[in-house]
């Protein structure tokens, strides 16, 4: 049996430790939790970060819980799905505090529902040497044979399910099907699905190979299933080989989260109205130097407009953001924009200051506040009503950015 450290976001704890443990614990930790001596010999100070999720190493498994509402956990997930799809996996893991299990359940119920509706298949371009004519003769490559004529070289079209989007939901079932303490329910879909994709290629996946699956209304109802297979793929970690015992651990950045939701629901809602553009790289000082990077961009009509940066801060310390609308001046400056926003997840504590006046830089840095205390209806509220705001100010402060056309120095 391993022994569970239970532990909320930012919440520190004491236990018991050998140096081995506690130097691995560290390591493998590493951005999800701190481990620091204390005063009384063997024991040690974990303090959770801003990742949720299970942390197995040696024989110790640390449980990291939201501070947010847990059905919004799944909500920030953004798989496209309605509140209700995932209540039960919310409940289970509100009385197991364990979020894999939970994670791996709602991903083999969203995978039985996208596959019954049908496999999705697609044309590939195939080259290959056969016995028997299909297709077209490949000339170049027959005349390659020195003079064999069999096998022959032919080139074809093949209408297969062994396309992108299988491959990774393939890739992300057998990981998920090697993870220990799967459900037998959940484990007996999975190989159901296993089984449905047995003519797809095992070949191993990348988890950033979904950004270069395009989504059309063919494939659509694919997404959140993939979006779930992403998830996996991105944030579990099989087997603590090393230690005696066989677990998984499985970490999710909230930051990139809440980056990530905030972003989708804010291009959702600004559709027709404002392009939404993330991550955009650009440049604080002259002759390119200085990287910076905004989490959002907002252009009209090919014009940036407005800039924001998402902050997934639970603490009511205003002194904890004051880097924060540093950064937003200098992007802000570096766009010649006159305004800005910070997208905050609600502290504890209240809402940060609304409006700060930037001496003699003509510069107002605001600040948006999501609450993620309240159901999922009302926090998608919330994301609408943010929209709505975003575009008036910018309508407000349309007059006063640069004519169309110019840019600042680079």
């Amino acid at each position: 049996m391993s022994d569970t450290i239970e532990l909320y976001e930012y919440e520190r704890a004491s236990h018991r430790l050998s140096e081995s443990q506690a130097r691995r614990l560290a390591s493998a930790g590493k951005g999800a939790i701190t481990v620091e001596p204390e005063a009384q010999h063997g024991y040690y100070s974990i303090t959770a970060q801003n990742r949720v999720g299970t942390l197995v190493v040696d024989g110790i498994r640390v449980l990291i819980r939201p501070k947010i509402r847990l059905e919004n956990l799944f909500l920030l997930l953004e798989v496209g799905l309605d509140p209700n799809a995932w209540r039960q996996e919310a409940f289970e893991y509100e009385n197991s505090a364990d979020l894999l299990p939970s994670v791996i359940a709602f991903y083999a119920r969203t995978l039985e529902t996208t596959l019954a509706r049908g496999r999705l298949r697609s044309y590939r371009h195939t080259e290959e040497r056969l016995v028997a004519l299909r297709g077209r003769i490949d000339m170049a490559g027959q005349f390659r044979q020195a003079g064999i004529r069999v096998p022959v070289a032919c080139r074809f079209d093949e209408h297969t399910p062994d396309i992108a989007e299988n491959r990774y939901l393939k890739a992300a079932t057998r990981l998920a099907l090697r993870v220990p303490g799967v459900a037998p329910e959940d484990r007996q879909r999975l190989l159901r699905e296993v089984v449905s994709l047995e003519d797809v290629a095992d070949v191993h996946v990348q988890p950033d190979d979904l950004d270069r699956i395009a989504f059309t209304r063919l494939n659509t109802h694919y997404q959140p299933a993939l979006r779930l297979a992403r998830l996996l793929l991105a944030n579990l970690t099989l087997a603590d080989r090393r230690g005696r015992h066989a677990a998984s651990s499985f970490l999710v950045d909230m930051n990139q989260l809440f980056e990530n939701f905030v972003t989708q629901r804010l291009r959702r809602a600004l559709r027709g109205r404002l392009e939404v553009v993330s991550q955009w790289s650009t440049y604080l000082a002259t002759r390119n130097q200085v990287p910076i990077r905004p989490d959002l961009l907002f252009r009209k009509q090919g014009h940036e407009v407005f800039v924001a940066d998402t902050k997934y801060k639970l603490t009511d310390d205003a002194r904890a953001r004051t880097s924060d609308y540093y950064q937003l001046l200098a992007y802000t400056t570096a766009l010649d924009l006159p305004e800005g926003v910070l997208i905050y997840c609600m502290a504890d504590g209240g809402q940060p200051e609304r409006t700060v006046k930037v001496r003699h830089a003509r510069k107002r840095l605001h600040t948006l506040a999501i609450d993620l205390s309240g159901p999922p209806a009302e926090v998608t509220a919330e994301i609408d009503k943010a929209a709505t705001w975003i575009n008036q100010r910018v309508r407000a402060i349309r007059p006063l950015l640069a004519p169309a056309g110019e840019k600042p120095a680079a």
